[in-house]
């Protein structure tokens, strides 16, 4: 459902070669697109030149055009449609769209998602609609209100940004290019600076900046002497940008506290325009030192229309946000379990929920329930093996909270119970669930008040973060290491 080529070919009888090219679109991804498609049956869309000479000939417009050809005047060769095959190098480029009005010839080149051999139906071929749609709405948007040649003239020119906002990368959103010109979205195309190809619009309206820091902790608790615990913070900042103009320029610092964590592994979106190469230097594999760079790390960009990913990151915070032990003694088909969090006094004690996962998988359902929670309250899902303990929005003043208890199970349904190849015999877990709003464990922020934006008008700039657990375990302390953290990733 896409174009490869759009075309306007002016017939000029009595010139050298018959007509003019006045305009012409291609689009490279969706050629590559039919070349996989329409495998050795695939013909290339040729340059301006070939395509004018071929289609004139089809369509008999060329002024030697008065001998019979066979391959294209036989009876059998009768065309009831606009659409056509045109002789390129010994093969034939089908299908094209096209049709001669007011003097000016309106082509297009759909893509057809299948091989051409043999031709498939013309109803299965979706572009070739599209394709009509489009060149009926070019129509009408070039001889509305025309009354010259300049006028003429000035809308061709108007056409390349026009197809920006109707036809982006080949893909036909809305035939009608005279709303677009109407449409206050649309940029007057008078101004200096060049539209660049990955932008396909741009934006007119409210100024706004919306910045999200979103970081997700995870951790691996062994309790063990000889296994050391491991915890890592990875980061994201993205962005919405809705800012006038073709290129607008935007520069955001993120900045850490005094006792913050530094960013380490920075990757950057390719619309990053330039970057301290102290910020690209700073990397997890290098011993961390007092020199370590802590910031303030300036990113500045010229913003992509949608939400992105300005850039990502890493940190070795000096301690995991929440610490656990978690202790499981079996005793035939009952089990022992005893399970400690405590927060750490440096986070914020004020989640948007927050939960433990204890799962028993590889046994039969629960039967029966002992237990004790000094706070919160505890689901049993009996069938699936599982409690869930609901710690909720704040950990109590002694930010410390302990559950124990006895569970018994009945006999194992294959059928039913799901597997785990980490929860065999006595290898167990906790697994924590948590998002706190407004927080981020590095202390990483995005100050408001340095966002510099070269754009009109004043936008409004809006701050968000949070941290969220992501892959945090709470290994059984009775049991040998399960896997490493690495291996758990993958």
């Amino acid at each position: 459902m896409a174009l490869r080529a759009v075309l306007l070919i002016r017939h000029e009888p009595g010139t050298p070669f018959c007509g003019s090219v006045r305009f012409s679109r291609r689009y490279p991804t969706v050629e590559k697109r039919a070349k996989i498609f329409n495998g050795g049956s695939y013909v290339p869309v040729p340059e301006d030149g070939p395509f004018l000479k071929a289609l004139l000939f089809e369509l008999r417009l060329l002024d030697d055009d008065k001998d019979f050809v066979e391959c294209r005047d036989s009876c059998s060769h009768i065309n009831k449609t606009s659409i056509y095959a045109l002789p390129i190098g010994g093969k034939e480029l089908w299908p094209v769209v096209a049709f001669l009005k007011n003097g000016m010839i309106y082509a297009s080149v759909p893509l057809v998602e299948q091989t051409l051999s043999p031709r498939p139906p013309l109803i299965s071929i979706s572009g070739i609609s599209q394709g009509l749609q489009l060149l009926f709405g070019i129509q009408d948007f070039l001889y509305l209100s025309q009354k010259n040649d300049s006028e003429l003239n000035t809308k061709l020119c108007q056409l390349p940004d026009l197809l920006l906002q109707a036809c982006p990368f080949g893909t036909v959103l809305d035939a009608n290019i005279q709303s677009f010109l109407d449409n206050n979205n649309f940029a007057s195309v008078t101004q200096p600076q060049k539209q660049p190809a990955w932008k396909a619009g741009v934006y007119k309206g409210k100024p706004q900046v919306s910045i999200s820091i979103t970081e997700k902790v995870k951790s691996m608790q062994y309790d063990k002497q000889d296994i050391a615990d491991t915890w890592q913070v990875v980061g994201a900042v993205t962005c919405k940008c809705d800012l006038e103009g073709i290129m607008p320029n935007v520069t955001i610092s993120l900045s850490l506290p005094t006792n913050g964590s530094p960013l380490q592994d920075i990757l950057v979106h390719p619309c990053v325009t330039s970057l301290d190469s102290a910020i690209l230097t700073s990397s997890s594999i290098d011993a961390m030192d007092d020199s370590a760079f802590s910031g303030p790390y300036k990113f500045p960009f010229s913003p992509p229309l949608e939400s992105f990913n300005l850039c990502y990151y890493t940190s070795q915070v000096p301690v995991p946000p929440i610490l656990g032990f978690y202790q499981m003694k079996e005793e035939e088909v009952q089990l022992k379990v005893a399970v400690n969090l405590k927060l750490h006094e440096s986070v914020k004690n004020n989640f948007e929920f927050c939960e433990a996962h204890i799962p028993f998988y590889n046994r039969g359902p629960i039967t029966h329930l002992e237990y004790k929670v000094s706070f919160g309250q505890l689901e049993v899902f009996r069938e699936k093996a599982l409690l869930i303990w609901i710690i909720g929005q704040k950990f109590p003043k002694s930010m410390e909270i302990n559950l124990s208890g006895t569970v018994t199970f009945g006999a194992k349904g294959y059928d039913k119970q799901p597997f785990d190849q980490i929860c065999i015999g006595g290898t167990a877990f906790v697994k924590l669930h948590f998002r706190i709003l407004d927080y981020t464990l590095t202390g990483c922020y995005a100050d408001q008040h340095s966002v510099q934006v070269f754009a009109s008008g004043k936008p409004k700039i809006s701050a968000h973060r949070k941290l969220i657990s992501s892959d945090y375990y709470i290994w059984n302390s009775k049991a040998p290491a399960p896997v490493t953290y690495g291996s758990l990733l993958l």
